[in-house]
């Protein structure tokens, strides 16, 4: 493991000493790699992910080129935050796990929003 992948996971544990996903106001955690992005709505209380998508599944992987750019987390910003609602998740907390908020996370978070999630 590099340098840098130990650092973000030093912050994603700090952040997560102060975030506590529940069933109402569940946890949205993101993971995103050279040319992937992922998330998952995690309820910490019961210690289950509620519902996951990544830009590696079969229904999305034709809709990007690349699941590793800004344009590509815009459009699965959009995408998730219409399949979270339709489970039943309105309300979340946003875990960006350690990654700087900006590029692709601050894209992603502000699509979910403009999806009709709260943050």
């Amino acid at each position: 493991m590099s340098k840098r992948e130990q650092s973000r996971q030093k912050r994603h544990g700090r952040i997560r000493l102060k975030m506590f996903g529940t069933a109402e106001k569940p946890r949205l955690v993101v993971h995103r790699s050279l040319k992937n992005f992922e998330a998952h709505v995690v309820d910490d209380a019961e210690g289950k992910v509620i519902f996951s998508m990544a830009t590696t599944d079969k229904s999305l992987k034709q809709k990007f080129v690349t699941g590793g750019n800004v344009k590509s987390a815009q459009a699965f910003g959009e995408i998730f935050a219409q399949k979270a609602k339709e489970k039943g998740v309105a309300e979340v907390i946003f875990d960006r796990a350690g990654y700087l908020y900006h590029g692709r996370v601050k894209v992603f978070a502000e699509a979910l929003r403009k999806g009709g999630l709260k943050l």
